[in-house]
């Protein structure tokens, strides 16, 4: 059994990690850097250890002192939460090394996944549906490149191999850009990622983005639980996430579940990860995998009932999944809006500072999670996201009206924050009869700020 977790992260990740320890009766560590002295989760922990100062690259990134940290503090595992180090194979593979437990998949998984070309190629193997594609790395041969696109068809996106968050990626609509724009998104593969690798796929024009959540043990056991839809997006970032997806009957949702299922087996999968789909037409194309905890894990478990943070840390525990797949139902609706400390009228321009006034909602159904507090003063050093709103009804209308009135309720005073702009949201015609694509938003945005 696990007896201390060291969390290398901050925010709302660290506190609701902390939060699960508490509950498992695991004593905990919290790391954090000059400029988060006065976290939440760093004020609740049964120990901390000053990492660096603000800059995550002197501190949340910096793997020495953190694994320092763990060392001087006795801790036995070690949980990335989301961003920082949490897709990192070779932070994983270092805290194994260094005879600690990391709360996560291998270091081996993760860095298979995270090449996407490795990545499309195991759930190919898998019967994972996958967009059409090059099915590997272009090469240097352009009428080879101009073949494989034409065979495609465009409108093609070249990406890079090694990408993620949104950049590396080029859409080319015509043969005449196409060897341009491949070695123009090689270039900044090679800046950005440091792998110039790039491969195409067909451009879909108008999806969704729809993700299925699973749960395996690395023992032979795995289950999925349901999918979540992400399309409530700004230049690839999310902003609205819900569960179910609207529209997605119980057939697909086996059906696909069932693929991510058989592939984490196939691929010896440990801990809780997410495969992320563009769904156009009724099918589903695969993107990427995920193999961490989500941000909006907990949309899903408000319609499952099922601890995730609890899930990863008992698997890292060695302990096999208790929960079988006819075990997992989804009960009614659940809808997530992220709070960000920015201005959307200002082109979303970061608002740090301090909290002056907060006042958060209740009722049946809603739920806070956040490491602000009145008084805190929030850095600039960090991503804007401050807290996450989510709400439950027993349907898709009862989790907009909750998720509305919510809303109304939350008062963040002293900084700038998207809450308006959420409210528009959910008062939205297009969002409410569900079902949008990852450009409605985007698209809207000008009426909505």
């Amino acid at each position: 059994m696990i007896e201390k977790i060291l969390i290398a992260n901050r925010g709302e990740i660290a506190l609701r990690i902390l939060r699960a320890c508490k509950e498992l009766g695991i004593k905990t560590v919290a790391v954090h850097s000059t400029a988060d002295a006065n976290l939440k989760h760093v004020l609740l922990a049964d120990e901390t250890v000053c990492i660096g100062p603000p800059a995550s690259t002197n501190s949340y990134l910096n793997v020495p002192a953190i694994i320092a940290a763990a060392e001087v503090t006795d801790a036995e595992a070690i949980h990335p939460g989301y961003g920082f180090l949490a897709e990192n194979a070779d932070f994983a593979e270092r805290v194994e090394e260094s005879g600690f437990i990391f709360i996560g998949p291998t270091a081996d998984t993760i860095r298979k996944m995270g090449d996407k070309v490795e990545a499309i190629r195991a759930m190919k193997a898998s019967g994972v549906p996958t967009v059409p594609g090059s099915g590997g790395p272009l090469g240097k041969n352009d009428a080879e490149n101009l073949r494989i696109a034409k065979e495609i068809g465009y409108p093609v996106i070249i990406k890079a191999a090694g990408g993620g968050g949104g950049r590396g990626m080029r859409v080319v609509h015509t043969e005449a850009n196409l060897l341009k724009s491949i070695q123009l998104t090689s270039t900044e593969a090679k800046t950005f990622f440091g792998n110039p690798e790039v491969y195409m796929e067909k451009f879909l024009e108008n999806p969704r983005h729809v993700e299925i959540q699973v749960l395996a043990d690395g023992q032979g056991q795995a289950i999925h639980l349901g999918e979540r839809d992400c399309s409530m997006q700004r230049r690839h970032q999310k902003v609205v996430e819900e569960a179910p997806a609207p529209g997605i009957t119980e057939e697909q949702r086996q059906r696909i579940g069932q693929a991510c299922v058989n592939a984490c087996l196939k691929i010896n999968y440990r801990g809780a990860g997410t495969f992320e789909f563009l769904y156009e037409n009724g099918e589903f194309y695969f993107i990427e995998m995920n193999t961490r905890l989500q941000v909006e894990h907990c949309v899903t478990e408000m319609v499952t009932g099922i601890d995730l943070v609890k899930a990863q840390i008992e698997v890292a525990m060695g302990i096999p999944l208790s929960i079988k797949q006819e075990d997992v139902t989804l009960t009614g609706h659940a809808i997530e809006c992220r709070i960000n400390a920015e201005n959307p009228a200002k082109n979303f321009m970061p608002s740090p500072g301090k909290l002056e006034r907060l006042h958060l909602p209740g009722g049946l159904g809603v739920r806070w999670d956040s490491h602000i507090y009145t008084g805190y003063s929030i850095p600039p050093h960090y991503d804007s996201m401050i807290g996450k709103l989510i709400c439950h009804g027993s349907d898709r209308n009862a989790a907009i009206a909750r998720m509305s009135n919510a809303l109304s309720e939350l008062i963040i005073q002293g900084i700038d924050t998207n809450i308006h702009m959420q409210r528009e949201i959910m008062n939205d015609h297009g969002f409410v009869e569900g079902g949008q694509n990852i450009h409605y938003l985007e698209h809207r945005l000008e009426h909505l700020v």
